[in-house]
């Protein structure tokens, strides 16, 4: 389990990917490289987006041999690339389902900017989560897509300090795509007929199957 903070490097995918099995190898542990591989694998639950902070990443490393805990939060503890701490390990059975296969959702923290009120945000969170369907349009590469946010949002909740901290839980699924805390808060802001700017988000904890009905 991981940590990332929201000043972290700004890199994803591949890069991302290489900063960690760079990391890995000055670890000393028996990282285990698959044949045709140079470097060990790393697998994330879940795409993050970038400048948004996180609290309890999953991610798996394989090794080629069983090592103690402790031993490997030694070696991990001061080797990981900027920006990302170590939570906590756990072994897991090397004959599971892959990590990102189990994902199902995501709960996020967001701090608004220029808040119209609780009651008023309370209730367009309400009525978000009573719609039938909430048609948005997301940016993807040079054009746009229309799709629907409503199947992706599993839950909003309004904080009370005086609404300017909200709870979203969203849905990620291998069809449909992922809930994007920042188009829940752009959907709040149409609901209450103002835009509305998240100060900070914070993406607290994967959800997997099993975890939640």
């Amino acid at each position: 389990m991981l940590a990332r903070s929201a000043e972290a490097p700004r890199i994803a995918g591949r890069e991302l990917a290489d900063a960690w099995e760079e990391a890995l190898e000055t670890t000393g542990l028996p990282v285990h490289r698959a044949v045709g591989r140079a470097r060990t694998r790393v697998a994330f639950a879940a795409p993050l987006q970038l400048g948004i902070a996180a609290e309890r990443e999953l991610a798996e490393v394989f090794l080629a041999e069983r090592v103690p805990i402790w031993r490997i939060r030694e070696a991990l503890t001061d080797q990981l690339p900027t920006g990302w701490r170590l939570i906590d390990l756990f072994d897991v059975w090397v004959g599971g389902p892959p990590l990102a296969g189990r994902v199902v959702a995501a709960e996020y923290r967001i701090e608004l900017d220029d808040v119209a009120g609780m009651d008023r945000l309370t209730e367009a969170a309400q009525s978000l989560l009573a719609s039938r369907e909430l048609p948005r349009v997301r940016q993807k590469g040079e054009g746009s897509v229309a799709y629907d946010l409503r199947p992706l949002l599993l839950d909003v909740t309004v904080g009370p300090d005086a609404g300017s901290v909200i709870q979203v839980r969203t849905r990620i699924h291998p069809e449909l795509g992922s809930g994007r805390p920042e188009e829940v808060v752009a959907a709040l802001g149409d609901r209450l007929g103002q835009p509305l700017a998240a100060r900070a988000i914070v993406r607290e904890r994967i959800i997997l199957s099993g975890e939640v009905g």
